[in-house]
């Protein structure tokens, strides 16, 4: 059983384009920045690229930056941040002092495809990002777990429903779906990106796919949803979570999660788990 798991795991693996992520996040990029002074021009680069960097990496920054009739400005950038007060056009972002928060998240949410790229060049967007993968991977893991035996439950689940059929076992797509996600927070948080350059991370990984069962067993009698299969979800979600946590810490810091931050988180997340598949099943509920 082991070494079948072992080929599965491979064959899930190799599927995977880290080119992907890494071109996502190494595509071009530039700002334009519209604003009343040049104190509020200042302002806005400070945020964007704060002055307690090195010099070298906030001239590389402030590269991306242009301002508004500046020589040599492109007619065109990938999008725009006004100071907030002036009468911006309509697929511009305002930027508020006293609620920056507020325009990261308007970004993120209507400009997805720039999302790596903001992330491995601008700190402020690095942890919303990062967030953002973590979220939707294990959401993506814990949907698959039910979307083959409950299809009515989760019919919109288009970011997994193309793997359903595709997989011998649940743990070779929980598996795959966690490197894509080293993949996804490494080229977010500006580190090299690949099979060779990730090898021990993916190797925990891998490893741990072989323990998730038994962790599984001991902590699944504390989620009361029916049955076996919605503890499984729940713990597909937990378990990708706090891979993710360890992943964006190491990215951060260089070292992960200690065995007692992990399962504090792990605790935590199945919480989250079972927020998510009790919606689910409001939800079918409701459109019976």
């Amino acid at each position: 059983m082991a070494n079948a798991l072992t080929s599965q795991l491979k064959s899930a693996i190799f599927r995977l384009n880290p080119q992907r992520a890494r071109a996502l996040a190494e595509r071009p990029l530039s700002i334009g920045l519209v604003a009343s002074s040049s104190a509020a021009y200042a302002a806005i680069e400070d945020f964007l690229a704060p002055p307690d960097i090195s010099q070298g990496k906030r001239f590389e920054l402030v590269r991306l930056l242009h301002r508004a009739g500046d020589p040599g400005a492109p007619n065109q950038t990938d999008l725009e941040i006004w100071e907030e007060g002036l009468l911006c056009p309509q697929e511009a972002f305002l930027y508020d002092p006293a609620e920056p928060g507020r325009m990261i998240e308007e970004i993120l949410r209507r400009r997805r495809d720039l999302a790596l790229a903001l992330s491995r060049h601008l700190y402020p967007f690095r942890q919303p990002v990062v967030g953002r993968i973590i979220c939707s991977v294990a959401r993506e893991n814990a949907l698959f777990s039910i979307a083959a035996a409950l299809p009515n439950v989760v019919p919109s689940v288009f970011e997994v429903a193309w793997a359903l059929g595709e997989f011998a076992s649940d743990t070779a797509f929980l598996t795959m779906n966690q490197v894509r996600m080293a993949f996804l927070i490494a080229a977010a948080s500006d580190h090299a990106v690949g099979y060779r350059e990730q090898k021990a991370q993916i190797a925990a990984i891998v490893g741990g796919a072989f323990g998730w069962r038994s962790l599984a067993r001991e902590l699944a009698g504390k989620i009361r949803l029916g049955g076996g299969l919605f503890p499984k979800a729940a713990i597909a979600y937990a378990g990708t979570y706090v891979v993710g946590l360890g992943l964006e810490r190491f990215y951060r810091i260089g070292y992960g999660l200690t065995p007692e931050e992990r399962r504090s988180a792990y605790e935590e997340a199945l919480e989250r788990g079972k927020e998510l598949l009790s919606s689910l099943l409001e939800a079918a509920k409701a459109r019976r």
